[in-house]
């Protein structure tokens, strides 16, 4: 049986406990790890249903280089010369798929969602804008890819990864996301193949 000074020895050490001390944050600064429950599932979005690997890449690009292979479902992220990381993809369905060369041209935390005016007249119930958040279909992270209206972005919903179901855009697992938003700086090459 606990003693009343145990226990409140027990309540203090989880109450000095701080978000300072966790690795991720949502826009409330509630850590992803927030105790273990359900909590982290949703600002993570989930584990991927495909795992995050470094693997061997025979690619002619340099490091540094994002590589979008549309038919994969895959991401590469070049890190030396034949070696890459390989996260798991949604891409655009039917119709919104693209291919071409571009560059991460911002990088934004927890962004704002803007749903472009072609994409409202398609979903007449959508938003005119939405503030960055665990439930913001952009997720935790958004690269932005030149001057286009597609981004590599961060999603709460895993079962989309290895799916066709963008309107051109890439998702990611907000886990996955976050890893990528670290190691690749403004100005990166990215090379989208179908």
């Amino acid at each position: 049986m606990r003693t009343p000074l145990v226990a409140a020895l027990a309540l203090a050490a989880v109450l000095a406990w701080t978000p300072a001390h966790a690795e991720n944050f949502d826009p409330e600064g509630r850590s992803a790890n927030f105790f273990g429950g359900n909590y982290a599932t949703r600002y993570t979005g989930g584990s991927s249903p495909v795992a995050r690997t470094t693997v061997a890449y025979d690619g002619r690009y340099a490091p540094g280089t994002i590589v979008v292979n549309t038919a994969e479902r895959r991401l590469y992220l070049v890190t030396a010369p034949g070696q890459a990381i390989r996260y798991g993809i949604g891409v655009g369905r039917v119709g919104f798929t693209w291919a071409g060369t571009t560059a991460v041209s911002a990088k934004k935390e927890w962004p704002t969602w803007t749903p472009p005016a072609q994409m409202r007249r398609r979903q007449p119930g959508l938003p005119a804008s939405m503030k960055g958040g665990i439930d913001n279909p952009l997720g935790a992270r958004a690269l932005y890819l030149g001057s286009s209206l597609y981004r590599i972005h961060g999603s709460n919903e895993p079962e989309t990864i290895g799916q066709a179901v963008s309107s051109g855009c890439f998702r990611m697992t907000n886990e996955d996301v976050i890893d990528l938003y670290s190691r690749v700086r403004v100005g990166a090459k990215v090379v989208v193949l179908r």
